[in-house]
């Protein structure tokens, strides 16, 4: 009979799932009571912004057998994203006429890769071991997975508030099988950021606040992908040429020198989305954007959302009368709030040509 508390089996487990494609793995046991606190703080404090179900599920978040009964132990696994062949990330936000799209999205959605993989390790441990209670989590769930990972061992929570793996950098996924398996757990993390906080002052929003501290509501990921209404003014500037997401305070940190390639094919960039034209980008017409993006994270945002981010980017485009064509072709969109960021974009492109030496 096989002893699912045995250190002997939970190295079983995590070599299986290191089998199945991902690149590390760790257990964890389900106290996260410091981190409930820093959450119920960070809610009050009314950062998160729209992000409503972060508050409906509150304190839950942390307690993981609220969320699955007789959870004991949480396995999380990591896979590298940052996808091969993909244009450098500098350049890109260097020139202002491409859109910069975070490099977790340029190839297709993570999520059911993912997912199928975890059910395919849970079916295979009930195959080793007979029927046991679990569930599967890939951001589809109230997991505080950062916080997990931490515990079993898969890397520390930054000051720009990611995981940071000592001998892989920062660009992974994360994904969770809770189960009621008494395994063997983990040690947890310790933390390797020290003195540095070059990820602070490079965030062009300003949205880590103070270390360890993010307010969603500054932050580019969060106003690009989250936020369903009109983007605050006073953001549209800084947020400069990226269109979905951003990469910047990981792109600063030290640690991603050691970061590594994705090994997976499906990670590699679809449609030229590491460093296409903005006006390219804004032409692409709901059909288009359909297509294109099917199995991309970025169709959950939809074709008026893609081009309110699209136009904001434009806006702060150099100027250039293509630009200015590109932008007053949706003029007349019949979404108020694509025509209001197309608006603010005109604007910004004629304040750029009288201000131009």
């Amino acid at each position: 009979m096989t002893d699912p508390a045995a250190p002997e089996f939970a190295a079983e487990v995590k070599a299986l799932a290191r089998s199945l494609g991902f690149d590390d793995v760790g257990i964890a046991g389900t106290d996260l009571a410091e981190d409930e606190a820093h959450l119920l703080r960070w809610l009050a404090d009314g950062l998160h912004g729209e992000l409503h179900y972060m508050e409906r599920f509150g304190a839950r978040r942390a307690r993981p057998a609220a969320i699955r009964s007789g959870t004991l132990r949480v396995i999380s696994v990591r896979l590298d994203y940052w996808p091969a062949d993909a244009r450098d990330a500098a350049q890109v936000l260097a020139d202002g006429a491409l859109g910069y799209v975070s490099r977790y999205a340029v190839g297709r959605d993570y999520h059911r890769l993912m997912r199928n993989r975890l059910q395919d390790l849970a079916d295979r441990l009930v195959d080793r071991i007979g029927p046991f209670g679990y569930r599967v989590f890939v951001d589809t769930g109230p997991v505080l997975e950062k916080a997990l990972a931490r515990n079993g061992g898969l890397g520390w929570i930054g000051k720009h508030t990611n995981l940071i793996h000592p001998r892989a950098g920062s660009y992974f996924f994360l994904g969770e099988l809770y189960t009621d398996l008494p395994l063997a757990t983990d040690p947890p993390a310790s933390e390797h950021c020290g003195s540095c906080t070059a990820c602070l002052p490079a965030c062009p929003t300003g949205a880590i606040v103070a270390p360890y501290r993010l307010d969603a509501r500054r932050c580019i990921s969060y106003l690009t992908i989250e936020l369903e209404d009109s983007i605050p003014e006073p953001l549209r500037a800084p947020i400069g040429n990226r269109i979905y997401g951003c990469d910047d305070c990981q792109l600063v940190c030290p640690w991603n020198k050691f970061a590594r390639i994705s090994s997976e094919p499906t990670f590699a960039p679809r449609h030229a989305l590491d460093g296409a034209r903005l006006s390219e980008l804004f032409a692409w017409t709901e059909e288009e954007f359909d297509a294109r993006l099917r199995g991309s994270a970025i169709r959950r945002i939809g074709h008026v959302r893609w081009l309110r981010n699209i136009a904001v980017a434009l806006g702060n485009a150099p100027p250039d009368p293509a630009v200015v064509a590109a932008l007053e072709s949706r003029g007349d969109h019949p979404s108020a709030l694509v025509r209001e960021h197309v608006r603010w974009a005109l604007g910004a492109q004629r304040r750029a040509r009288t201000t131009r030496p």
